[in-house]
């Protein structure tokens, strides 16, 4: 039993670490990953020659496996909770100057930048006529945030996020980063 539950904790420890490098890899840290691999890579020489010796247990190959969710679980909720890199919010509201109730549309985009965002705006055209499509760009640490400030300022605004995998020039939410860093506890 003792062997099986340290066969679990090693792989569940190797997969969540496993699944925390591959973001930073797709995020393109190119010097935190191979930092993180060297220990991913050493967890997994352990957590592999431990199973294989014990490979004849079933108990230890459920362990071995139900270690691998385990592990896939906790490396999200840790990218999760470290939130690196940015998000692009592409928000899309209905402007209508003889209907007062999307007044606030027009606004939305001053009432962000007053708030630290950069904000790029466009001017579209939608089945029920005019639009204004923002483009913000966010600390992902910061989304969660930006989702309700937009939605509190244009309840029916459409919301889409992406996140870029290459940023250059232009406008940085600095401002947002910092602001955010420093509220950060009165918002969660």
């Amino acid at each position: 039993m003792k062997l099986a539950l340290t066969i679990f904790v090693l792989n569940a420890l190797y997969i969540s670490i496993n699944t925390f490098r591959t973001m930073l890899v797709v995020k393109g840290h190119q010097f935190l990953a191979p930092v993180v691999a060297i220990g991913e890579e050493f967890v997994y020489v352990m957590a592999l020659a431990i199973a294989l010796q014990h490979i004849d247990s079933p108990l230890n190959i459920a362990a071995y496996a139900v270690g691998f969710g385990v592990g896939i679980y906790i490396g999200i909720i840790i990218e999760d909770k470290i939130a690196l890199g940015y998000v692009n919010f592409e928000v899309t509201v209905q402007i209508d100057p003889t209907n007062p109730i999307h007044a606030h549309n027009e606004q939305l985009a001053e009432k962000l930048r007053d708030l630290g965002y950069g904000v790029t705006v466009s001017r579209a055209e939608g089945r029920a006529g005019a639009r204004l499509v923002l483009s913000i760009l966010a600390p992902r640490k910061a989304d969660r945030r930006l989702m309700e400030q937009i939605k509190e300022i244009s309840p029916d605004a459409f919301i889409m996020v992406q996140e870029p995998v290459q940023l250059s020039g232009g406008f940085w939410s600095k401002e947002v980063d910092r602001r955010y860093h420093s509220t950060n506890h009165m918002h969660h």
